[in-house]
C-alpha cells in the first residue's frame, strides 16, 4: 500500500512537470529553441494567482484566469522583445540559449524586488475531503492535478492535430521558410505557441501552489530544469512524450524519496537525463531526425 501511495504521489508531481514540459516541447518543436525562462512562468503564475486570491479576494476560477492572462502576457513580451529578432536573423542557437538564461535571471530578480526573497504562503484552494479506496487515502488535490494534466494534454493534442492553427504550427515546425511561402504568418504562429505554453504553465503554477503552498522567486528554477529533463526523457517536441516523461520523472523522484534518500532526489533526476542522452538521445517517443546537407 505504501508503494502504491508513492506511485500516486509521483503521478501528482509528475503531472506538474508534464504541464511545464509541454511548453518546452511545443516551443522546441516549432523554433528549435530551448526556452530556459519557461520554468520561471510557474513563478509568475504563482504570484499572479496568490495576488488574485489574497489581495483581490477573487474566487479560484477568476484567479486561474488572471494567472493565465499574466503568464501569457509575459510570454508574449518575452517572445516579441527578446526572441523574435534573433530568430528572424538566424543567429547561432547559443545566443538564444544565453538570452533565455538572461530572461530567467531577470524574472527572478524582478520578483525579488516586487515580493522580496522570502516565501509567501499560498492559501488552501481545494478543501474537499480525501478519497478513501480500501486502505489507500488519496487527497483531492492529487486527483485534480492528475485529471487536469490529462485533460489539458488531450486538449492540446486536439488543438495541434485538428485545428487550422495546429496545421500552421506543424507547418512551421516542418519548414518555416516553406510555411511563409504558403501564406502562413510564422511570427503569429510562434507567438501563439509561446502563449499556449504559458497558459499551461499558469495552470501548473496554481496546481503547484495547491500541492506545495509556498511561493518564492526561485520555485521555477529547479522545477523548470526537471520539466526540461521530462521533455527530453519523453522526446522533446512530442506532446505525449512530454506527459510520459513528466510522469516517469515524478514517480522516480517519489520512489527515491520514499525508499532511498530525499537528498539523492535531484541526483537521480539528472542521472536519468544523462542515461537518456547516452542511450536514446531522441527520448522514449522521440524520432531520430537525419540532418540533410
Amino acid at each position: 500500500m505504501d508503494f502504491l501511495s508513492q506511485i500516486i504521489n509521483g503521478l501528482q508531481v509528475g503531472s506538474i512537470y508534464a504541464l511545464v514540459a509541454l511548453g518546452y516541447s511545443m516551443v522546441y518543436g516549432i523554433v528549435k529553441l530551448i526556452n530556459f525562462a519557461h520554468g520561471d512562468l510557474i513563478m509568475v503564475g504563482g504570484y499572479a494567482a496568490l495576488f488574485a486570491l489574497t489581495s483581490l479576494g477573487l474566487p479560484l476560477w477568476l484567479a486561474i484566469i488572471m494567472s493565465v492572462t499574466v503568464c501569457v502576457i509575459v510570454a508574449l513580451l518575452m517572445e516579441r522583445v527578446a526572441y523574435r529578432r534573433l530568430l528572424n536573423k538566424n543567429v547561432p542557437r547559443i545566443s538564444l540559449l544565453i538570452t533565455a538564461i538572461g530572461i530567467s535571471i531577470f524574472l527572478q530578480n524582478l520578483a525579488q524586488l516586487l515580493f522580496t526573497s522570502s516565501g509567501k504562503a499560498f492559501p488552501t484552494i481545494i478543501k474537499a475531503d480525501p478519497i478513501q479506496i480500501g486502505g489507500l487515502q488519496i487527497s483531492t488535490v492529487t486527483v485534480v492535478t492528475i485529471a487536469a494534466s490529462v485533460v489539458l494534454m488531450i486538449a492540446l493534442e486536439l488543438l495541434v492535430n485538428k485545428t487550422k492553427m495546429g496545421k500552421a504550427m506543424r507547418a512551421v515546425s516542418e519548414d518555416s521558410g516553406a510555411a511563409k511561402l504558403m501564406g502562413i504568418n510564422t511570427n503569429a504562429t510562434v507567438a501563439f505557441t509561446f502563449g499556449v505554453g504559458a497558459a499551461l504553465a499558469a495552470v501548473g503554477a496554481v496546481l503547484y501552489g495547491a500541492s506545495y503552498p509556498m511561493i518564492t522567486p526561485f520555485i521555477g528554477s529547479m522545477l523548470g530544469l526537471k520539466a526540461f529533463v521530462a521533455a527530453v526523457l519523453g522526446g522533446i517536441g512530442n506532446i505525449p512524450g512530454a506527459m510520459l516523461g513528466g510522469y516517469i520523472l515524478g514517480i522516480a523522484e517519489s520512489l527515491t524519496k520514499g525508499y532511498i534518500s530525499t537528498q539523492l532526489t535531484d541526483a537521480v533526476v539528472f542521472g536519468i537525463l544523462i542515461i537518456v542522452l547516452l542511450v536514446k538521445p531522441s527520448g522514449i517517443l522521440g524520432k531520430n531526425v537525419v540532418e540533410k546537407v
